[in-house]
């Protein structure tokens, strides 16, 4: 068992890095307004898009984006009608749909992520060779415990590609 002060010292590293990740990614996200889709829609086209090819029930989508089915179901439908998403029946059970991101959705989402990295990149671009090298060792720690970790948000594929 750790000891208080180890305790204490991860409290507030964790306290500092949830705060960091936050900023970033509101940092990061102010491009998205470009794509003209709510955050919502971008995180529930997210999962489609760079969760592998395969389409997903509503179920599966509500899950993965912590809400209630009636949610996606609205986000489904705007994705649907903007051209987005297409929903088809599910062969295995004809109450359910599957919903697949089309070519439209993979471009937007392509665009979106290059804009987000390029805003990453100028966050980055004043960093020494040392502090990258270190700032690589910690993101691979990060995602090497998320992956491990088993909490939170479901995976929807490789840490490098949402």
């Amino acid at each position: 068992m750790p000891s208080a002060k180890s305790r204490r010292v991860s409290q507030a590293l964790a306290d500092r890095l949830h705060s960091a990740a936050i900023h970033l990614l509101r940092r990061v996200r102010s491009s998205d307004e470009d794509t003209g889709l709510s955050p919502a829609r971008l995180s529930l086209l997210s999962v489609l898009v760079f969760g592998g090819s395969r389409s997903r029930s509503l179920g599966e989508l509500a899950r993965a984006e912590q809400v209630t089915a009636p949610t996606v179901t609205v986000l489904v439908k705007a994705l649907e009608r903007g051209g987005y998403v297409r929903r088809r029946a599910d062969p295995d059970d004809g109450r359910s749909w599957l919903v697949s991101a089309t070519a439209k959705a993979r471009r937007v989402l392509r665009r979106a992520r290059q804009a987000r990295i390029r805003n990453v990149v100028g966050l980055l671009g004043e960093l020494s060779a040392r502090d990258r090298l270190a700032l690589d060792r910690v993101v691979a720690l990060v995602e090497r415990r998320v992956r491990t970790s088993g909490a939170g948000r479901p995976e929807t594929g490789p840490m490098t590609q949402s």
